[in-house]
């Protein structure tokens, strides 16, 4: 698979992607990878993501280790390899079980675990599987999370799935990882 959308040398930026992957640098990231690789290609729009993208992942109500596996659940619902070898070891160092996490993979339900993270399991999964949740998970999530961390959950799910679709379609390449790949 050829990446589509491959990474642009520094001397060829323009000012918009210079000051687009300088706030990325410059920010908890510390370097451009991922999906900002793809995106840089249309700076603005990078510009935009970045910033949604920083206080979901750095300052979500749900809190890290909650975002993290949400985002899991989002890469396997989407095959989304990079994203899959990126988060899946911060999710462990963030404490998700490492047997929760091969169960996301073999997409399998994990067994076992707390029940906030039932909660964002079972709501990823019928949001990704269903495009809709349940009242009796919606209830539970908003019991645990109040409103707030319910809105951050579904924004985390939107976020991840349009960097998995960008890099999807991109064919962005998949970075050495600790995490075994997701299998097909």
């Amino acid at each position: 698979m050829t990446d589509r959308l491959p990474s642009l040398s520094p001397d060829q930026w323009t000012d918009a992607q210079r000051e687009a992957a300088a706030a990325i640098v410059n920010g908890p990231r510390g370097a451009l990878y991922g999906p900002f690789v793809p995106l840089l290609h249309s700076p603005e729009l990078m510009g935009h993501a970045q910033r949604l993208g920083e206080y979901l992942r750095y300052r979500s109500a749900i809190g890290t280790r909650l975002t993290e596996l949400a985002i899991l659940v989002t890469a396997r619902a989407w095959n989304q390899q990079v994203e899959w070898a990126i988060h899946a070891p911060i999710a462990q160092q963030a404490g998700i079980a490492p047997a929760v996490i091969e169960a996301i993979a073999q997409r399998r339900q994990p067994q076992g675990m707390p029940a906030d993270e039932a909660a964002v399991h079972d709501f990823c999964i019928e949001l990704q599987r269903d495009k809709r949740v349940s009242d009796r998970v919606y209830g539970a999530a908003l019991a645990l999370f109040g409103e707030q961390g319910v809105v951050d959950l579904m924004g985390v799910n939107g976020y991840y799935t349009f960097l998995a679709m960008v890099m999807n379609a991109a064919q962005t390449a998949v970075p050495a990882s600790s995490a075994a790949p997701l299998p097909e």
